[in-house]
């Protein structure tokens, strides 16, 4: 038997194993903020919310202004290095978190923090275009950012206790370490091209190259022009914007919620917390696998996919409404965990519509269309902490102070929803139509 005609090897297993990796400690490190929203307000001395608001969307301005750059420069070089260099740069600054005196250095190590973690995601993607053919990216996609929730989802558990235990400070230099091991094994092991890898036979290779010009380092130019007039990337961005501007209540602002507004102690509040995000990465898991299916059973998958994420979007906006009607403070979590899972059961669709449109400008525009989700992100840092200040100068506590803000979160949703109805990424950028057609 020859090479070819053995069976395929499976290396990419490997490099989804990996790609899961950074995923969950990328969300380990960026959640455990959460947590120690409180215990910093309080040994700092912060005097309201706004603090801790800004501070959080500094770091989502980070995030987007470095994270063009950073994508684009993977699609000339390769993401091997530049994933490496990326975990580095965050793992210093979570650690170097825990070192901060007042607000001043928290806001300038946030933000270094947000820069470090810029480009992840777009060349993740780019991993994916190269080492992944078109009828598994649904699932592996589903499975990378199920593993980021699943590190979101540990992060206030395991933070709660680690506070309790030895501080915030050492909380913080704790979780720095972990990105490091990874880095280790990760350059030793991957390479960005299939071909090169030792572990990758022919008929592995076969099973991938048709999608090789996604993922190799070019040096053309991005073509603007085309991409900031096409359509699905300005609906991609508004879909970003929405889905950030809801996640970003639960990364930054939900532990504070329950401690304030329901009145729960820091480990149950670490535990709910982390339910939610675990649904989270239910969702995600469920909607790669979603993915392929539509994608398999539909010669054209853009109406099935509309009418899909447009409905999980509605059912989103309704729980997490009954959520803050529910008096119990485990009843309201458990809804808002049900409305997170049925959110993200879109999630992996809107990776696989950016690549899709992204062309072999994935690093790029993946960066343009995710660091695009800046408006979202810190527009819901900011104001829930500008909310609750506001209404607490107002007179109002509690729950009084907290919940009016889930109808502003609720109707982002339901923007979501009208937006992915008429999201078609049917014409890649820089392709011609009979390319496309393919």
């Amino acid at each position: 038997m020859t090479q070819l005609e053995a069976a395929p090897s499976r290396a990419r297993v490997g490099v989804a194993a990996f790609l899961c990796g950074l995923a969950f400690i990328l969300y380990l490190d960026r959640n455990c903020w959460s947590l120690a929203v409180k215990p910093i307000s309080n040994e700092l001395d912060f005097d309201g919310k706004w603090q801790i608001g800004t501070i959080s969307a500094a770091f989502s301005l980070a995030y987007a202004l470095f994270e063009i750059p950073v994508g684009h420069w993977g699609d000339r070089h390769g993401s091997r290095g530049v994933l490496a260099r990326i975990v580095v740069c965050w793992s210093v600054f979570t650690a170097a978190t825990g070192a901060c005196v007042g607000f001043w250095s928290l806001l300038v190590v946030r933000f270094l923090f947000g820069a470090g973690e810029a480009g992840a995601f777009p060349n993740v993607a780019r991993v994916l275009a190269g080492w992944f053919p078109l009828t598994e990216r649904g699932r592996v996609q589903g499975f990378v950012l199920a593993s980021s929730l699943a590190g979101g989802a540990a992060s206030p558990v395991l933070a709660a206790y680690l506070i309790d235990a030895w501080g915030w400070r050492w909380m913080f230099a704790i979780f720095g370490v972990v990105g490091f091991v990874w880095v280790g094994a990760f350059l030793a092991w991957f390479r960005d091209d299939p071909a090169a890898h030792p572990a990758v036979n022919a008929a592995e290779l076969e099973v991938i190259r048709d999608n090789r010009t996604a993922f190799e380092a070019h040096h053309e130019p991005l073509p603007w022009r085309q991409a900031l007039s096409h359509p699905a990337i300005w609906l991609l961005i508004l879909l970003m914007n929405c889905a950030a501007f809801v996640t970003y209540f639960f990364y930054t602002w939900y532990p504070t919620y329950l401690q304030e507004a329901r009145q729960v102690d820091p480990r149950p509040a670490g535990w709910l917390t982390g339910l939610v995000l675990a649904m989270s990465a239910v969702g995600m898991f469920a909607g790669g696998f979603a993915a392929d299916s539509i994608r398999r059973r539909s010669r054209n998958p853009v109406r099935p996919r509309r009418v899909y994420c447009a409905a999980v979007y509605l059912c989103a906006a309704v729980l997490l409404l009954a959520s803050k009607w529910t008096d119990h403070a485990v009843g309201s979590a458990v809804l808002a965990a049900a409305s997170c899972l049925a959110f993200f059961l879109q999630q992996s669709f809107w990776w696989l519509c950016a690549i899709e449109v992204s062309g072999k400008h994935v690093g790029a525009l993946m960066g343009l269309m995710n660091g695009m989700g800046v408006f979202g992100s810190m527009g819901s840092q900011l104001f829930f902490g500008l909310f609750a200040d506001w209404m607490k100068r107002l007179g109002y506590t509690g729950r009084a102070q907290f919940d009016p803000a889930f109808y502003v979160y609720a109707a982002a949703l339901v923007v979501g929803a009208v937006a992915w109805l008429v999201v078609d990424t049917s014409r890649p950028i820089g392709r011609t139509e009979s390319a496309a057609a393919t």
